[in-house]
């Protein structure tokens, strides 16, 4: 039997958190056994800016900064855990990517 790898990305992780519990959910009622969620590393995007709207004036900067949470979760290739998986509302915020593996 196959398996399906689902990743997970979001820069809101109560958003991320709640699909995780939402999986875990579904495989409980299918029965089957859940790998994870594994954390990756988190992807830290950094913007520094001058406070000064004009460019001049003292050298004061802003930093600016969004983080990238990921997560994957590794389940068996299985109907009643895919469809219900399929029919998941899933917020915007939250992007998912489902891969087939052998």
């Amino acid at each position: 039997m196959g398996r399906v790898r689902v990743k997970l990305s979001s820069i809101d992780i109560d958003a991320l958190n709640s699909v995780i519990g939402a999986l875990k959910e579904i495989t409980e009622k299918a029965g089957v056994i859940m790998r994870g969620p594994i954390p990756l590393p988190t992807k830290r995007l950094r913007v520094t800016t001058r406070k000064s709207p004009c460019g001049n004036g003292t050298a004061t900067f802003d930093n600016f900064e969004m983080r990238v949470h990921r997560r994957v979760i590794d389940l068996p290739a299985e109907d009643r855990v895919l469809h219900p998986i399929m029919k998941l509302q899933i917020p915007r915020s939250v992007q998912i990517k489902i891969e087939m593996k052998d």
